[in-house]
């Protein structure tokens, strides 16, 4: 026969006590919580909530974020005048240089495998500021590329950290080079856009 501890037979007997008398206890934390989720999403007429951990959430964040701000293509209006200023005006915000940047850093786990970025210091260059004939663009028209092409030189220290199961840190000096390039059409005649 066996010979079953003292200690896991009793969370065993109260284990099988707290089963039998869950229901008439009038307990309802659990069926509650799945009734009360059941309602909303009939209510709401969608799923039931289903938790998403912030690395996600912060990955469709900033994918919504860059195609607002970066991934879209500018049409301005006629430039008019023969000395009007038709040269690059924007260069790539440092938000835009850090994102090109390839993500080294994304996924990691706390206190097993970190790598952060510190004291960061970009250097930007244009290296090509000219326009384009103008030619017929679909869904756009008659229209000019004005090619703005940057050089962008980023210096940081680079920390890569461990706490288990061996502790270390290195920290190395680091460069990395991105070409960013922010294209936009000037539309050749017309009338003025919205």
């Amino acid at each position: 026969m066996f010979k079953i501890g003292k200690q896991f037979s009793r969370a065993l007997l109260l284990g099988c006590a707290c089963l039998l008398t869950m229901n008439a206890s009038g307990c309802t934390l659990l069926k509650g919580a799945i009734e009360v989720t059941y309602a909303g999403s009939v209510f709401w007429r969608t799923t039931p909530l289903i938790p998403v951990t912030a690395y996600w959430s912060q990955l469709i964040e900033d994918t919504y974020w860059e195609e607002e701000r970066y991934d879209k293509v500018q049409i301005l209006d006629p430039v008019e005048g023969e000395h009007a200023p038709l040269f690059c005006l924007d260069p790539p915000s440092p938000d835009e240089v850090i994102r090109a940047l390839p993500d080294k850093t994304g996924g990691g786990v706390w206190f097993l495998a970190e790598t952060t970025r510190n004291n960061v210091r970009m250097v930007v260059e244009p290296i090509v500021d000219r326009i384009g004939e103008c030619r017929f663009y679909p869904m756009v028209g008659p229209a000019r590329q004005h090619h703005c092409h940057y050089k962008c030189t980023v210096y940081y220290d680079k920390t890569i950290r461990s706490d288990w199961p061996v502790p270390f840190s290195n920290t190395d000096q680091t460069k990395e080079v991105v070409y960013i390039d922010h294209d936009h059409l000037i539309r050749c005649a017309g009338p003025q856009s919205e």
